[in-house]
């Protein structure tokens, strides 16, 4: 595995982690935000995809992390349009994953 995954790789995990938390007090609101629960699950699938491919030096990286970069973005959009903590901390794992997803394609 390259190196100069480290720091994305981390990134991803703590997105993924934030994508499933949000996702599942999302689903425990009293009016479920079910945008935001939709982008949540896209957003951790895509996550652990990358994750994968990059352990693994899948010669499809590079797409990959482009399309991690748009969910990520989209996702982190949708949570920070909301008032909860949950939806606030998974905004900020997502755009901060996008970013080091975004440094990687450069």
């Amino acid at each position: 595995m390259n190196a100069d995954y480290k720091s994305c790789l981390s990134a991803l995990e703590r997105c993924k982690e934030a994508c499933n938390v949000c996702y599942h007090a999302c689903l425990k609101e009293e009016k479920p935000m079910m945008m935001c629960i939709e982008l949540d699950r896209e957003c951790a699938e895509i996550c652990s995809y990358a994750i994968n491919a990059m352990e693994r030096s899948s010669k499809f990286v590079h797409q990959i992390l482009t399309l991690c970069v748009h969910i990520c973005e989209m996702c982190g959009t949708e949570c920070h349009a909301h008032d909860q903590q949950h939806c606030k901390d998974c905004a900020k794992a997502c755009f901060t994953c996008a970013e080091e997803c975004r440094l990687l394609l450069t």
